[in-house]
């Protein structure tokens, strides 16, 4: 989530930020939001950290999810290290053992099918795998029963997302952004293929 040593800067909490980009999508609700709403404190002292080589794991899935084009794309906006930190201090025990397995899941799945893993593939070949994940992780969804965690790929695409879209870059490069006290416009022109406005933060 962005931060800024510029005290003119009002500062948001998580909370905020996990609020306002559900709206942002559309007023649906994340998944996951009940868990990270739940956690500014740990569950268990005893978690055992992402290591450097799941947050660069983390960052190639992102950067599939959101790559550079002419905005920089979600391994600049340094989102692995924020889907770690949100998994670890937010989720709840379940969901977190389902995102780990998921993690490992993926990898293994990367090496079945193009005989490497996912940070040595091909682009068009990660593409091809977070493409079927995300159709099986749709059809889980829609038929998985009302107490079952949700399918660890929706968990890792609604995390890029939510670091993405409340990173610097995402707030800045990828949406327009007015400092406030910048002009209210209730209703504003648009049109298909622009960016929209991030929210006053």
């Amino acid at each position: 989530m962005s931060t800024s040593t510029d005290q003119k800067h009002t500062l948001i909490s998580r909370r905020e930020a996990i609020l306002r980009v559900s709206a942002m999508f559309g007023g649906a609700a994340l998944v996951g939001q009940a868990s990270m709403l739940s956690g500014c404190s740990p569950e268990d002292a005893n978690r055992a950290p992402f290591t450097a080589s799941d947050i660069a794991l983390l960052d190639e899935i992102a950067e599939t999810i959101l790559p550079e084009t002419d905005t920089p794309g979600a391994k600049a906006a340094e989102v692995g290290a924020f889907m770690a930190l949100m998994v670890t201090d937010t989720y709840y025990k379940r969901d977190q053992k389902t995102f780990r397995k998921g993690l490992d899941r993926l990898n293994a799945r990367c090496a079945e099918t193009f005989g490497r893993d996912f940070v040595s593939a091909e682009p068009f070949e990660r593409l091809s795998l977070l493409e079927s994940l995300d159709a099986e992780q749709f059809e889980y969804m829609q038929n998985k029963s009302a107490n079952a965690p949700a399918h660890y790929f929706r968990m890792m695409k609604e995390l890029a997302l939510l670091g993405y879209f409340t990173s610097e870059i995402g707030y800045t490069k990828a949406m327009r952004y007015v400092e406030t006290p910048g002009r209210f416009d209730p209703c504003s022109p648009y049109s298909p293929g622009e960016k929209t406005w991030a929210e006053h933060a």
